[in-house]
């Protein structure tokens, strides 16, 4: 099972909306014969893999698998059919398929079959490894990281608004590879004003995450105004604007004549928008965000972890930016406490990796 959480762990960042997965077969007399990965959505299972790699070895012998196999019809075909087909009489899974589509259904369906099956090795670990799969199937949203760069003194630019680079080369090339892992970049209009962000991984993943602005009225370069924004070139990265129903209409078709689609929301909000993206597939999100739509992601329950950069830099200034806006609070007791986290160094800096819990039930 350590083999097949690892196989499963080189797709991350590439499979959704489906979960990662990892399967190696061993043949009648327990020896390796076949390993597999799902890769991408709509390419191979991890099952279907490694059981073509096994071929005719893995009759009589065991598949284990990080995931149950699935039982229904998609893109491919069911895996739960394959392992049967492939004369397989032993299965070893960590954890059970939460999609409603599965759901234990995979598993009865190749008891009925006559298999031995083992269940719940290694679970925590494979629970652990698709956490922002889970996430999305309970709640119908992905999960969202909230990141920031900022001083010691928790300033996030000068109080002219100057904020490159706060953080290292080292910061930014991690900031790279979150991105790599990620299904979508989440920023507001202020972002795409102040710093013209790019928002790739530079080329660290085969297709660049969704670049998703949320701006209200689309108040935004070459869409409102003079102009012209980094994110509007789709051939970096594709990008999606979301905006709420009273964004002007003469911004609307601005929008259009750049090439750059858009999403109307009900409601120009957080929560909105991850259902949105829910719907399209994203399991997994990153807020690279000013504070107040940042206070707004937290409140509406859209962040589950806080990625923070801390710089040993001083910038001080009244008028200078913090990381968040108002988050309502009033005493001391009303904060939120992060959960477990992580503390390591980015070449100078600091980067603190915590749970957050989300102050908002799904």
């Amino acid at each position: 099972m350590g083999r097949a959480l690892q196989l499963a762990a080189l797709a991350e960042g590439r499979t959704s909306p489906n979960p990662l997965v990892g399967a190696v077969v061993l043949d009648a007399q327990g020896v390796l014969v076949g390993e597999g990965f799902h890769a991408a959505a709509g390419g191979p299972h991890a099952e279907v893999g490694a059981l073509a790699q096994a071929g005719g070895r893995a009759r009589g012998g065991t598949l284990v698998v990080t995931l149950e196999p699935c039982c229904h019809h998609g893109r491919t075909p069911p895996c739960s059919e394959a392992v049967i087909a492939a004369g397989i009489t032993r299965v070893v899974v960590a954890m059970a398929d939460p999609d409603p589509r599965v759901a234990g259904q995979g598993l009865a369906q190749l008891r009925e079959a006559g298999m031995e099956i083992v269940e719940g090795v290694r679970t925590e670990e494979a629970r652990t490894q698709n956490h922002a799969f889970l996430h999305r199937v309970a709640t119908g949203k992905p999960w969202g990281i909230l990141k920031w760069a900022m001083s010691l003194d928790g300033r996030t630019a000068l109080a002219n608004g100057a904020s490159q680079w706060i953080s290292g080369p080292e910061a930014r090339q991690w900031v790279h590879r979150l991105r790599s892992r990620v299904d979508a970049v989440i920023v507001g209009g202020g972002t795409v004003r102040a710093d013209n962000p790019l928002l790739s991984s530079r080329g660290r993943r085969p297709s660049e995450p969704l670049r998703v602005v949320l701006s209200r009225q689309l108040d935004l370069p070459g869409v409102a105004s003079a102009g012209h924004a980094q994110l509007w070139d789709q051939a970096v990265a594709p990008t999606l604007v979301a905006h709420g129903p009273e964004a002007p209409t003469e911004r609307r078709a601005a929008l259009e004549r750049l090439g750059v689609p858009r999403l109307e929301l009900e409601r120009s909000e957080p929560r909105e928008l991850l259902e949105a993206l829910a719907r399209r597939g994203c399991n997994k999100v990153l807020w690279e965000c000013g504070p107040e739509l940042a206070a707004a992601a937290l409140g509406q329950g859209c962040v589950q972890q806080v990625a923070a950069v801390v710089a040993p830099k001083l910038l001080g200034g009244r008028a200078a930016r913090t990381v968040l806006g108002d988050l309502g609070l009033e005493r001391m007791e009303q904060a939120p406490l992060l959960g477990e986290g992580r503390l390591g160094r980015l070449g100078p800096d600091l980067v603190w990796t915590l749970e957050h819990p989300t102050s908002t039930s799904p």
